[in-house]
């Protein structure tokens, strides 16, 4: 039901008549006859209105509508005021995706910094894999994601962040346990856990050599999950440093020659509220600055 036409009944209901009615309204007689024709047609034909010489006047129905529609409007018109007095304090929730080990470190400390600072301001963090992410933030489920590789998708804007040290996980048992350091070329050919969509496709480039899938075991979208298999000597798994915890069974052994970029994800030309692209802002800011 359009809201306009049920407030040009109530004022004609009021005034009862079409002359004073249209000129409060600041519409024309016939627009406002044509306006509530058209609402008693979809009403069913009811009759609302009934001639009384040169002046008008409700029926029946119409009184029990007026009631109704009186009722209604004065309702909205008090939630219109009550979403406009209370816009400044309504929470702005920031809907935030990250990779396994993006919030460690100063992520999480510039998220508690900025709830400090904008009381109004709630988040809603989800972890997943980089692929994952970027579904949800094509399908506005999210307003932003920390990923770790970009793709040439239009929908898609991608900002370069920072980059982060990664250490190999072995279980303890391994042969390559007690090295200082590893290089690719060293692992290149073991049975792995892969955190996350981009590892998978880019570990052709983290060493000369062919890139070879079939030593993916298996493929899980966070390190807690990864360390788990790791532990169990089915494979090894590339660790993001600041992701590295006291863990049983799993020795980490520093990478040489490789890092992995941080980018900050969104829809491309998607409106954010101001608190949210300030946010936004300010962690692009400070992991550059880093």
């Amino acid at each position: 039901m359009n809201y306009n036409v049920l407030r040009y009944f109530s004022v004609l209901a009021e005034l009862e008549s079409y002359t004073k009615a249209a000129a409060r309204l600041g519409i024309s007689q016939p627009s406002l006859s044509s306006a509530i024709h058209n609402l008693e047609s979809d009403l069913g034909g009811v009759t609302l209105f009934e001639r009384v010489g040169r002046n008008i006047r409700l029926t029946q129905e119409g009184r029990f509508y007026q009631k109704k529609v009186d009722s209604a409007l004065s309702e909205l018109h008090e939630a219109s005021l009550m979403l406009r007095e209370k816009r400044e304090n309504a929470p702005v929730v920031i809907r935030l995706g990250y990779v396994s080990g993006a919030l460690d470190g100063l992520v999480a400390k510039k998220i508690q910094e900025y709830s400090r600072q904008h009381s109004r301001v709630r988040f809603l963090l989800t972890e997943h894999s980089a692929e994952a992410l970027m579904d949800l933030v094509r399908q506005e489920k999210l307003d932003m994601a920390i990923v770790d590789y970009s793709e040439r998708d239009r929908s898609l804007h991608f900002r370069k962040m920072a980059e982060r040290k990664l250490s190999v996980a072995l279980s303890e048992t391994h042969p390559l346990a007690d090295r200082e350091t590893l290089d690719p070329r060293d692992v290149i050919a073991e049975p792995q856990v892969v955190i996350n969509y981009n590892v998978e496709n880019s570990f052709g480039q983290w060493a000369s050599g062919k890139a070879t899938d079939e030593n993916v075991i298996c493929t899980v979208n966070t390190v807690q999950t990864a360390l788990d298999m790791v532990s169990t000597g089915i494979g090894i798994a590339f660790i993001p440093d600041e992701c590295i915890r006291p863990r049983h069974g799993v020795r980490y052994v520093p990478l040489n020659n490789w890092r992995q970029a941080l980018y900050m994800c969104i829809l491309y030309d998607k409106w954010l509220q101001p608190l949210v692209w300030d946010f936004r802002e300010l962690i692009i800011r400070n992991l550059r600055n880093d």
